[in-house]
């Protein structure tokens, strides 16, 4: 029962918000931060306890139960849960405290804490979830958290259409999701975690025919393509390529939940269910192969697009999404370990830079624009470098948290092979942009001339203790929780982890020595380019002009998106609904409507109120009817 209470303290906290918000107010974080602490305190005492041998899995409620068919809420808790567990919990406290400060006198104050309780009760029953349908129904309720969330203020037309944006392209990755879920019922006739992967073995060599029912014939491993299904939910859900464009747009929603969202909560779930399913993965090298190739392609194409972004929130956003990538790309290569390493301590250092990024912009009053930043470090002490420790992490700079979960990563990939060597380098480039374009943030924020609007310039001032005391804490977790020796811990879970060997011998040694290298250059470029040379990026704007535009628009991935889907859709919807729903649908009811019209005048005609003229129409219809009687 005391597991159990891990997810109903916030839930608890949401029903209180939902139903007595109106009348608590702006006494609402009375009700939601004790809730999730003490849940965090659970998740703590579940980690130690997991960490000392206990695991266990149970069924909490049997909802139906119907010959094969058993649908119930599970828990599994083991060391993969416990370290989702302590990473959600401590993110989410930390954000609920910071959410006091930031969201003063917001109209909607108990509102959005009751959004964060819920959201957070959400993916607490996912990880904690021992069944795949469980898994999907709390991963459904948390893109609806989302969607409330980033639309929190629904009165700006921005907010609400990145909201519906994130929950359409999620949706996208969701529907493949529902048919793997589907197709591994069909398959083994269990949801359960411990039955899917024993009956999965023994499926290993089992095939479909996916053109079948179209008469066609097309081959294909039973288990690559549930994966691969599966996967597809992932890439709408860590936001990666081709489904990666919804991330960015939902910087439109408060900053706290930016932070929530894109470092412990949504963006990780794709990551943890492929980690969760590894022994479902390792069965089929295609479905392996496919998900290191999307992380692969992500990390660089984040990194490439966050190298020319100007708002400050959406530099962190494309460098979350490179983040994932690196992630999605360890559990593709085996690395399962690593990967979730990465996970937790990206965790720590990306929610610091959000809600640093939060406090510069109240402290601007809502200034996103990095052009309209610089001299800010003297101003806001705190911020800034807690800031720049988060940078140091996001770089991978020496005996940063950052440091040990990007190098275990690129080591483990390493060791992966042929397509691991491949993407190790890639991996080792886009570390150099990661450090380059974390230190332009750095420099065009805080360092340098001020670009401030004048009439805010002079109003300056660091956050309070409640925005400045979680910054503080994530800060000194960017550095330690890279000394917590989370592989060793996840290691007994997964079947295989590249790079062990490696990672004491001469290769890994290289490899990190490439890696710090990388991020030390990009420290260093970054500092001869804003703060030696400020007029060298403008410059090399102008002379590599389209390759500029090219990265500052995105890659034209939305725009691509918008005229071979969104425009064709629309269009088509347009011309649905003109040429069937009001020609066809309302012409029809309409002339119904008019034949009775029509009917009631002919009808009203005949009603002359003289008797002689009803007498001979009654006549005529008795010989009309006899004349049918006898003839028919």
């Amino acid at each position: 029962m005391t597991y159990a209470l891990i997810p109903l303290l916030p839930f608890a906290a949401f029903l209180i918000l939902g139903i007595f918000g109106h009348w608590i107010k702006d006494k609402a974080h009375l009700v939601a931060v004790p809730a999730v602490v003490v849940s965090w305190l659970l998740a703590l005492m579940v980690f130690f306890d997991v960490a000392g041998g206990h695991q266990t899995s149970f069924p909490l409620y049997s909802w139906l139960t119907s010959g094969l068919l058993d649908i119930h809420i599970g828990f599994s808790i083991d060391r993969l849960t416990a370290v989702m567990l302590l990473l959600v919990t401590t993110v989410s406290s930390l954000v609920h405290i910071y959410t006091i400060g930031y969201m003063h006198r917001d109209p909607g104050y108990a509102r959005f804490f009751s959004y964060i309780a819920l959201f957070t009760f959400s993916m607490l029953m996912l990880v904690m979830a021992d069944n795949l349908l469980q898994l999907f129904v709390f991963w459904e309720a948390v893109g609806l958290c989302s969607y409330l969330l980033i639309g929190h203020w629904y009165d700006r037309p921005a907010a609400c259409s990145a909201a519906m944006k994130a929950f359409i392209v999620n949706r996208v990755g969701d529907f493949g999701f529902m048919l793997g879920l589907l197709l591994v019922w069909y398959s083994f006739g269990s949801l359960d975690y411990s039955e899917i992967f024993v009956r999965a073995h023994e499926s290993a060599g089992e095939v479909i025919n996916v053109l079948g029912p179209f008469g066609g014939t097309w081959d294909i491993s039973l288990l690559t393509l549930i994966c691969v299904l599966l996967f597809t939910g992932a890439v709408g859900k860590s936001a990666q390529v081709p489904l990666h464009v919804w991330l960015p747009d939902a910087m439109e929603g408060p900053t706290p939940i930016s932070a929530l969202i894109h470092a412990a909560t949504m963006v990780t779930a794709g990551v943890f269910m492929v980690a969760r399913l590894a022994p479902l993965y390792n069965l089929s090298p295609t479905a392996m192969t496919l998900v290191a190739i999307t992380g692969g392609i992500t990390m660089i194409v984040g990194a490439s697009i966050a190298l020319t972004q100007t708002d400050i929130k959406r530099v962190v956003a494309y460098s979350t999404i490179s983040q994932l990538g690196y992630m999605v790309m360890a559990c593709g290569l085996g690395a399962y370990a690593s990967g979730m390493y990465h996970l937790l301590t990206h965790g720590a250092f990306k929610a610091l830079l959000f809600l640093g990024c939060g406090s510069v912009i109240i402290a601007l009053h809502h200034e996103q624009d990095m052009r309209r930043m610089g001299g800010l470090k003297d101003k806001l002490p705190v911020t800034y470098w807690t800031f720049v420790v988060g940078s140091l992490a996001l770089a991978g700079f020496p005996l940063t948290s950052g440091f040990f979960s990007k190098d275990d990563l690129l080591i483990s990939a390493w060791s992966a092979g042929s397509l691991g060597q491949f993407l190790t380098i890639l991996g080792l480039i886009t570390a150099l942009m990661t450090a380059f374009y974390s230190f332009r943030l750095v420099f065009v924020t805080f360092w340098g001339p001020s670009h401030v609007d004048p009439h805010h310039a002079g109003h300056i001032h660091e956050s309070p203790k409640t925005m400045t005391l979680p910054l503080i804490i994530l800060a000194m977790l960017s550095i330690v929780t890279g000394y917590l020796g989370i592989p060793e811990f996840l290691g007994p879970m997964f079947e295989t982890h590249p790079g062990g060997a490696a990672h004491e011998g001469g290769v890994g040694i290289s490899i990190m020595a490439v890696a710090t290298a990388m991020g030390l250059i990009g420290i260093a470029g970054a500092y001869y380019a804003y703060v030696l040379n400020p007029t060298l990026p403008d410059r090399f704007a102008r002379q590599w002009q389209s390759l500029y535009r090219a990265s500052l628009n995105k890659w034209y991935v939305d725009e691509a998106y918008d005229r071979v889907i969104v425009r064709p859709t629309f269009y088509a919807a347009t011309e649905l609904w003109k040429r069937v729903d009001v020609n066809v649908v309302d012409g029809a009811v309409n002339g119904v409507a008019r034949a009775i019209a029509w009917g009631g005048w002919l009808l009203r005609l005949m009603q002359s109120g003289q008797a002689q003229h009803y007498a001979l129409g009654m006549a005529l219809g008795v010989v009309v009817l006899v004349t049918m009687f006898l003839f028919l």
